[in-house]
């Protein structure tokens, strides 16, 4: 389920959007299609203390041009938010403010678990994708079930 919008964006159904998989040492990124539903991981940016390079960043932006970005976050199984969860949501609101793009956080409790479980059972055994960027690609494919548009949708 949708935790929160920073911004409202368009509703247009062929947005490219930019996901991540906040961590401390590595942030887990994706890159997918609305118009699809589908993500693609790509490889994980190295994180001193959940700083990114913001310029490995900046380039990934003007690579894939994202329309917005979506940045799990770690909620507790009782819904508080955590110390993660908190700089989860500071990381999301500044890619907006530096990046000046709609940003969205998304509940991405077991996405992680659900990434190492798919990995380790062979889904992406002959992918070099990390366990962080493929937690980002189900938490973007997540995040476009969500959508209102897009419920009761046939992919």
């Amino acid at each position: 389920m949708p935790v929160s919008s920073t911004a409202s964006g368009g509703s247009t159904k062929h947005r490219r959007i930019l996901a991540f998989d906040f961590g401390t040492k590595r942030i887990g990124v994706a890159v997918g299609q609305e118009l699809t539903g589908t993500a693609t991981a790509l490889d994980p940016i190295s994180a001193d203390n959940g700083i990114p390079n913001w310029d490995i960043l900046a380039g990934l932006v003007d690579r894939w041009q994202p329309d917005a970005f979506v940045v799990g976050i770690p909620l507790n199984m009782d819904d508080s938010r955590g110390e993660m969860a908190v700089r989860a949501q500071k990381f999301c609101q500044r890619l907006q403010g530096r990046f000046h793009r709609p940003s969205y956080s998304m509940d991405e409790r077991l996405s992680s678990f659900a990434a190492k479980t798919d990995i380790a059972g062979g889904l992406q055994k002959k992918s070099n994708t990390s366990v962080d960027s493929f937690s980002a690609k189900l938490i973007l494919e997540s995040w476009f079930r969500e959508q209102p548009n897009n419920k009761g949708e046939q992919r």
